[in-house]
């Protein structure tokens, strides 16, 4: 499969749909609903492709809807007190678990990364001191250079979905979309070990999007009861063997791991409100909020056991905390003016990052997409890049003389610290210094920091700015974890300390408060977030009067981005190919119908309730749909004489399909069968099972001419709509729901009418899908 035309699907404009613009200036969008769109393509594609890790994937939907067949609608009744009190009881179990876990996780990447890249910069210091500039470049770029190795060469080789932020991939499971090895044990162990090299490395990267992952992880593999070789059978998991549970678990997990990152609990919770869950309820807001209460106290525990100097290097570091409490934030009404500059600025530069980085990335891809030596390849020559520009470039930085009246030491060359010495004399410190050659999180809190107007030159900020915005750009991409809040704060910051300058007296703000801002704009304009992340930089900073500018940055920017291009991860998502569904449908859709949908797919194949062995073997080996709908002819209606009517009886997956043929449940003669006989066969537990293919089923020539009463396991309760439904609404019905079928009944009922007109799929309500079956409902409005 060509991955660029995956990534990137442009719609095909035939000859007739050319013609059909020549001959007919009709608007589109004006189209009635009764008139059929006669000119379309029959090319609408149901078998969806998505880029996961290093190759591309048959994607499949998730069963989030409740399969209610009989054996469904039994266990339930037979459930008592007890047993709904397991299943209360573990849902608030598990929730506590992911959040100890991705607590304990988090404080040891923490741990892990102050302490390498600490003791790796203190060797810098004693080079440096010593006058050995040399010895010092090469020490800092091998470490650097063999850390990164570890973290790509684990990403390449055992986990390829490991690399990246793994945010678009856990939005997309959350919308119902199954994305393969996504949260795998082996995915977990390479994310925690790779993020820590890849940080350690001084890669311009973060640990919070690999954090999400990581939680999310944990939390997919404590649901299903470990890894898939190794699942643990216990009783009460069963309660958890489906979709729909596993998806609230793992957004717990996703708001733990944000949390984890900015030790921002409530931020946490909206962040996987906001940004990564579709589908949301007041039960799950409880549960994601005790999460994400259990990891801050985990975090703070062991922050009050490092504060002791128990953590070697680590100290009060680790964790990006910049705390303004104690600075009086006061502005006028003029101080407005420079604030809406911000949103406006870092809207466009987020936007411009945005259009860029998607540029970078499909090149990527095309590099990637040659072999592993040359992701490794690109990944090392990205690190050597950054070591030497981090090493180098304070050199071009003028010592700057120590003011005595600043309470902190200065200069300083230990790990933390506002005024490193690097090559200057006594009294003096390397401003530039001060923030490229230090971990990421101290040179947040650096650029951050308040009561710092003459600390930092212009030039230094402005190569700053510069030199991250390089490298914000072609760091993300390559084959190890990383996130993308860091780059972007880093950024913005940086563009705010210089706006800062440039207001000179014109503004009462500090400068450390406007790179505050600048980091919120700029992470709005490209992520798009407001709610979620306004209460992250409120937990971040720990000062309730910055609430009320930082609304108004957060808004104004993310207006402003969306003017221009949609936001990172919806851009990460069509790169991928992943099938995605937006909570808007197009404009355009409100004149389709369903019915002129299903008229450009293949018929719909159906099976009877009583269906002959060999027909359901040839159909599964024939067919690549995921379920059929069960019609069955001539049955009695109860209350009327008249007889011979067509019922449509429900929809069969073909999971449970392939299981009624592992089971052997064959009937010698074609009859339904009693309930007990079903339950002696199956169990509800069983059927949640999805990995047996029809090419593991074995089934004789004898076979072959017995039955199979499917009644039993059919879901006697799919969601139907009816033919005349325009798409728009089938679109938002679909999401909404959580459907991972919808079927379509004719608007007319009568003797010879089939009672199934089609059945959508999520690949089917994709917008360029449906554009490449009817091309000129893409073309603009004529004037």
């Amino acid at each position: 499969e060509d991955s660029n035309h995956l990534a990137n699907p442009e719609t095909p404009h035939s000859l007739e749909a050319e013609t059909y613009e020549e001959e007919d200036g009709r608007d589109p969008e004006s189209n009635s609903l009764r008139q059929p769109l006669l000119k379309r393509n029959r090319t609408l594609s149901s078998t969806p492709l998505a880029l996961v890790g290093a190759k591309v994937s048959h994607i499949e939907s998730l069963d989030y809807e409740i399969n209610e067949n009989d054996l469904f609608k039994h266990d339930w009744r037979r459930r008592s007190k007890v047993q709904v009190l397991q299943y209360i009881f573990l849902k608030w179990s598990l929730a506590f678990l992911v959040g100890l876990l991705t607590g304990l996780i988090a404080t040891l990447i923490n741990l892990a990364i102050e302490n390498i890249a600490g003791y790796k910069l203190l060797a810098i210091v004693g080079f440096i001191e010593e006058g050995r500039y040399i010895s010092g470049l090469i020490f800092f770029t091998g470490i650097n250079f063999f850390l990164t190795l570890i973290a790509a060469v684990l990403c390449v080789c055992f986990a390829p979905t490991a690399a990246g932020p793994g945010i678009p991939e856990i939005k997309a499971y959350l919308n119902g979309v199954d994305t393969p090895n996504m949260f795998g044990a082996t995915t977990l162990l390479v994310k925690i070990v790779g993020s820590i090299g890849a940080v350690s490395a001084g890669l311009d990267l973060g640990k919070e999007g690999p954090l999400v992952h990581i939680g999310s992880c944990i939390a997919s593999l404590l649901a299903q009861g470990g890894p898939d070789n190794y699942r643990i059978k216990w009783r009460w998991l069963r309660y958890f063997n489906n979709d729909r549970d596993r998806r609230d678990i793992i957004t717990c997990g996703s708001s733990s791991g944000v949390c984890a990152a900015f030790r921002a609990p409530v931020g946490g919770v909206l962040f996987a409100l906001e940004e990564v869950a579709t589908w949301w309820r007041s039960a799950l807001l409880w549960r994601t909020f005790f999460s994400t209460a259990v990891v801050v106290v985990v975090l703070r525990a062991f922050i009050e056991i490092c504060n002791s100097g128990k953590c070697g290097l680590f100290g009060t570091g680790g964790l990006i905390m910049f705390d303004v409490s104690d600075v009086k934030v006061s502005y006028q009404a003029m101080d407005v003016i420079p604030i809406i500059i911000i949103g406006i600025i870092g809207g466009l530069l987020g936007s411009l990052y945005n259009h860029v980085l998607h540029k970078v990335l499909r090149v990527y891809n095309l590099i990637n997409h040659k072999g592993k030596m040359h992701k490794l390849l690109l990944a090392l020559g990205v690190s050597l890049f950054t070591s030497v520009c981090q090493y180098c470039l304070p050199f071009l930085a003028q010592c700057r003389a120590c003011d005595p009246s600043f309470p902190e030491t200065c200069p300083t060359n230990d790990r933390s610290g506002n005024f490193k010495q690097f090559n200057c004399p006594d009294g003096y410190y390397n401003d530039l210094a001060t923030l490229l050659l230090t971990t990421n999180d101290d040179a947040v809190r650096n650029i951050f920091s308040t009561n710092t107007t003459n600390e930092f030159h212009v030039t230094s900020i402005l190569i700053f700015f510069a030199l991250y915005c390089i490298l914000g750009l072609i760091t993300f991409g390559i084959a190890v974890p990383s996130g993308l809040f860091l780059p972007i704060i880093l950024m913005g910051s940086g563009y705010g300390r210089l706006l800062s300058m440039a207001m000179g007296s014109y503004t009462n703000l500090d400068e450390g408060l406007f790179a505050v801002l600048g980091a919120a704009s700029l992470m709005a304009g490209s992520m798009r977030m407001t709610v979620s992340l306004c209460v992250i930089f409120l937990e971040l900073t720990n000062n309730l009067l910055l609430l009320p500018i930082t609304m108004i940055v957060l808004l104004i920017a993310k207006t402003v981005g969306d003017c221009f291009n949609p936001s990172i991860y919806e851009i990460i998502l069509e790169l991928k190919g992943l099938p995605f569904l937006d909570a808007n449908p197009e404009p355009w859709m409100r004149n389709l119908t369903v019915g002129e949908l299903a008229d450009v797919k293949p018929p719909v194949v159906t099976l009877c309730g009583v269906e002959k062995v060999s027909r359901i073997v040839d159909v599964l080996r024939n067919t690549t749909h995921n379920a059929f709908p069960i019609v069955d002819q001539g049955v009695p209606v109860p209350g009327m004489v008249a007889t011979g009517a067509t019922e449509l009886h429900g929809l069969i997956l073909r999971a449970h399909l392939v299981q009624a043929l592992k089971k052997k449940w064959f009937l010698p003669e074609k009859r339904r069968t009693e309930e007990w006989e079903v339950r002696e066969k199956f169990n509800w537990v069983e059927l949640a099972e999805r990995e047996l293919k029809i090419e593991q089923v074995a089934v004789t020539r004898d076979e072959m001419e017995m039955y199979v009463d499917l009644h039993p396991l059919t879901n006697t309760t799919p969601f139907t709509v009816v033919e005349s439904l325009s798409v728009a609404k089938a679109l938002v019905l679909f999401r909404q729901v959580g459907l991972r079928h919808l079927l379509i009944v004719p608007k007319y009922q009568g003797a010879g009418v089939a009672p199934v007109v089609g059945i959508l799929t999520r690949q089917d309500l994709r917008a360029y899908n449906i554009l490449s079956a009817f091309p000129h409902l893409e073309r603009p409005k004529l004037s």
